[in-house]
């Protein structure tokens, strides 16, 4: 009789193997490869790294919650049969001439320089066909883009760039960016290569020498300045636009009331998942705080204002389909912007230029080094042969196509929760999956009553 010992199995031979899994190593939770790669990067060279694309670090998000669809307590609409109003205004408290959108769903502001002409046009033609609105960025405003645009928002940047009042009362709103979720409290880089002759031109800069946008407005020492600013813009566009008020999300609750005791029709709250053309990575991944935790926050701040609903709150940061959208208003948000998956439904992270991304030492999906403007997808590019390789036609209607797409899936959430408007969701149609999200939202546990900080039913 013979037994396992009597032929033992020899262990596998791994010396020479190429997987340092399989040799029994360990990568440090601390220290991994790409830290290890940053430490020695800046060893090298001796300067902080730039790069676009936004935070890349896992973060508490809106994964983290779970919508209660209807059945018994509660009746679902038909979605052939019964219908579920999109449609939303933004700015009626002050503003003669509101925005009135066919979606709950906006393009946020995206600098001319940051991206080509073709692509700011695209952006143009695909919410003009959606029946949304777009947004300039920094930079001023192109003749692309207006005529395309049906409705244009003008960011008022502490750059100022381009900046001019014939502008601001071409537009249709105007926006005073405080802060970027990517970035608050910092502002951004539009690298040399990327200031070509047109963009030098509209920003007043020498052609070819890397812009650093500042953090703050020059005229601004303080919080009442902004109802003093706010002012001035209303008498240069007779009162007739909305202003809305954009800020990146760290004290949320003490921003969106400071902006709302200053005037403004609208706040827009852009949380840390929010994408940027280009900044120092520190701030990227280490500076605000989620869209998850900011939106509860600006919502309170309202209502306790007495303002919710009246002054309309517009949400970004990490925004990716209706369901990003239908949460967002569940948590009491009016409407989202999106800039980052616009940029994809262009074209943009198209895996078939995976060859070309590769040769700039990035690839498909992964956004590096795309602000050295040598997209070859020609959206985030100054250059004049890469920028004509986008069809700002056939782009825009992509972008449309998306748009339409996120509404419905946001209609098909309310319609099975059953509401008759995207606008009447509400947190009670949610759960939270995690202890974090419960906490931030105070949503109540999956399968339990029990909001962190309430105690145990």
């Amino acid at each position: 009789m013979t037994t396992l010992t009597d032929h033992p199995v020899p262990a596998p031979d791994t010396a020479g193997s190429d997987d340092p899994a399989a040799r029994g190593l360990r990568e440090s939770a601390t220290f991994d490869r790409a830290t290890v790669a940053a430490i020695q990067r800046a060893a090298r060279t001796g300067i902080y790294d730039i790069r676009g694309g936004g935070s890349k670090r896992r973060l508490p998000h809106l994964d983290d919650l779970l919508f209660l669809g209807a059945s018994m307590s509660r009746y679902p609409l038909e979605g052939y049969r019964e219908r579920c109003g999109t449609d939303v205004v933004l700015g009626a408290k002050h503003a003669i001439r509101p925005l009135h959108l066919a979606i709950p769903v906006t393009i946020a502001g995206m600098s001319f320089g940051a991206l080509s002409g073709p692509a700011k046009e695209a952006l143009g033609r695909g919410a003009s066909e959606a029946g949304t609105a777009t947004t300039t960025g920094d930079g001023g405003m192109t003749p692309e883009e207006r005529g395309q645009s049906t409705q244009l928002v003008y960011q008022y940047l502490p750059s100022r760039y381009g900046m001019n009042p014939d502008d601001l009362r071409s537009a249709d709103a105007i926006e005073v960016v405080l802060g970027q979720g990517a970035k608050p409290g910092g502002g951004g880089m539009l690298l040399g290569q990327k200031i070509s002759e047109r963009v030098a031109g509209m920003r007043t800069l020498p052609r070819g020498i890397d812009q650093r946008s500042a953090c703050r407005h020059p005229d601004w020492t303080g919080p009442d300045d902004l109802a003093i600013k706010i002012a001035e813009l209303r008498e240069i566009t007779d009162w007739t636009k909305p202003i809305f008020v954009k800020v990146g999300a760290t004290r949320t609750y003490y921003d969106v009331q400071l902006a709302v005791k200053a005037g403004a029709d609208v706040v827009v709250v852009d949380g840390m998942q929010g994408g940027t053309a280009a900044t120092q990575e520190v701030f990227i991944e280490h500076v605000g705080i989620p869209t998850l935790a900011a939106v509860p926050q600006a919502v309170r701040a309202l209502k306790e204002m007495g303002e919710h609903r009246n002054v309309q709150l517009v949400v970004s940061g990490g925004i990716r389909h209706g369901g990003d959208v239908a949460k967002c208003l569940a948590l009491g948000a009016d409407a989202v912007s999106v800039g980052t998956a616009a940029l994809i439904a262009l074209g943009d992270n198209d895996p078939a230029l995976d060859v070309e991304y590769r040769a700039l030492g990035s690839a498909a999906g992964y956004y590096d080094d795309w602000q050295d403007g040598r997209d070859p997808a020609g959206i985030t590019t100054q250059d004049e042969e890469l920028a004509a390789r986008l069809d700002p036609v056939a782009a825009g209607h992509r972008l449309a196509n998306y748009l339409r797409v996120m509404t419905m899936e946001a209609q098909a959430i309310a319609r099975a929760c059953g509401k008759s408007h995207v606008l009447h969701l509400e947190p009670e149609d949610m759960v939270a999956l995690t202890i974090e999200a419960a906490a931030m939202t105070r949503i109540p546990l999956v399968g339990t009553d029990w909001v962190p900080g309430q105690g145990l039913a």
